[in-house]
């Protein structure tokens, strides 16, 4: 009696298990002919039946879902989600297939991102780059572009999830730039990749190959994330997220700054000076770092120091145009004070002999101002406000000719 009930078990396991196969060959014969509603339709019919498949049988079952699913890219971005969930679940004798699939998916995700993001249409470009890395998850360069394009889009719960994702997989994003010099324009020309370089420095095109890798892009990451909190009007959130990182990275000099510019964009001037100052410790000759300060200092009413931070950002960059504007606007600001003083005055002699020494001293701080202001034009020719301040400046101290060029070059400006 108890090898008639064994062999009508075996019996009804093999009849179960041919059932099985029977339903995911018809499953298989829609998919490959594109029948994907109906493929779907199959499937769903035996997914009561997934937990008893064997190994073999459960691969091929989430191999022919995930390609119903993705219906050869015709699939909404959910059920995107949904097929590549499926497509996770392969094992064995379907790897190679789902390799393949997961291929095409690839190459369809980014060529539809690219043609979005073509098209400006920006929301669905950082869909289908997110797409793009949920397949090919060693390339997080697509989720990093992703998460850019939802901020550009304001979509910032979504990029607050995506770059949480980049932060908490220790993204850095730095990346190698294959350059060459064109024999013919002698200009500095990048390639896209190394063998291209190669390919033109070999057939004499270019020399000079050289290459150079892109700035990390963590304290970013980071950053942006501070952002959007502070976009979401949730500040208290953006400092932590910019303390939690420089915690853990206490030598990041990128994240200092960062920490000091968020504090900047709250409000909080006093540590965003503290911040600068122990970045101008570690990296001396950052010329923004220095006019940075002189910005805070000249804003606090601290003129001295002022200078000093900013003819320090001029000698280590001349051409910052910026702090030559703002040296010259501090010189000439004590302006106001000397005219104030020379008004004030009678007309006895020791007021006389004052004003005297009050308009040489203004004659003094004009002339003070013009090396900083011709700096700049000579960076900048085609700077208006420089220009007009020069020309207005050789008038007061009586530099007639000067004075007669300037105008004229102001002229030509349009003004």
């Amino acid at each position: 009696m108890k090898k008639q009930i064994v062999v009508a078990l075996a019996l009804a396991i093999t009849s179960f298990s041919f059932s099985q196969k029977k339903e995911l060959r018809k499953a298989e014969k829609a998919v490959d002919g594109n029948n994907y509603a109906e493929a779907k339709t199959l499937l769903k019919q035996v997914s009561g039946m997934l937990p008893s498949m064997d190994q073999d049988l459960k691969a091929k079952y989430h191999y022919l879902m995930a390609a119903a699913i993705y219906a050869n890219g015709a699939a909404s971005n959910t059920d995107i989600q949904s097929a590549l969930s499926s497509l996770s679940n392969v094992e064995g004798d379907y790897e190679k297939e789902s390799l393949e699939l997961k291929n095409n998916m690839l190459q369809s995700f980014l060529t539809k991102g690219n043609k979005a993001y073509e098209g400006k249409d920006y929301r669905e470009a950082s869909k289908y780059f997110e797409n793009a890395y949920r397949v090919s998850s060693q390339d997080t360069l697509y989720l990093y572009n992703s998460a850019i394009m939802a901020v550009t889009v304001q979509d910032y719960d979504r990029a607050l999830d995506l770059y949480g994702e980049l932060r908490d997989l220790g993204y850095v994003g730095i990346q190698n730039q294959y350059f060459a010099v064109n024999k013919e324009t002698g200009e500095e020309e990048m390639f896209a990749s190394k063998d291209m370089r190669d390919v033109s420095v070999k057939t004499g095109s270019h020399i000079k190959p050289t290459e150079k890798q892109t700035e990390p892009k963590n304290a970013e990451i980071v950053k942006n994330i501070a952002l959007i909190y502070i976009e979401k009007g949730e500040k208290e959130k953006a400092l932590d997220a910019m303390s939690d990182a420089r915690a853990s990275n206490p030598d990041d000099l990128n994240l200092l700054i960062s920490e000091a510019n968020l504090h900047l964009q709250l409000g909080n001037k006093k540590e965003f000076q503290a911040l600068l100052k122990e970045a101008t410790k570690r990296d001396p000759n950052n010329a923004e770092l220095q006019f940075n300060l002189g910005v805070i200092a000249q804003e606090s009413g601290d003129v001295e120091s002022a200078k000093k931070y900013y003819q320090k950002a001029i000698d280590l960059d001349p051409s910052y145009n910026s702090a030559q504007i703002n040296m010259a606007a501090l010189l000439l600001g004590r302006e106001q004070g000397i005219i104030e003083e020379m008004n004030g005055l009678g007309s006895s002699a020791a007021d006389n002999k004052r004003y005297d020494e009050l308009q040489e001293e203004r004659i003094q701080l004009f002339k003070s101002a013009i090396p900083y202001l011709e700096t700049v034009l000579n960076n900048d020719p085609d700077n208006v406000g420089a220009a007009q301040t020069l020309m207005n400046i050789y008038s007061a101290i009586g530099e007639t000719d000067k004075y007669k060029a300037m105008k004229a070059k102001v002229e030509s400006m349009g003004n």
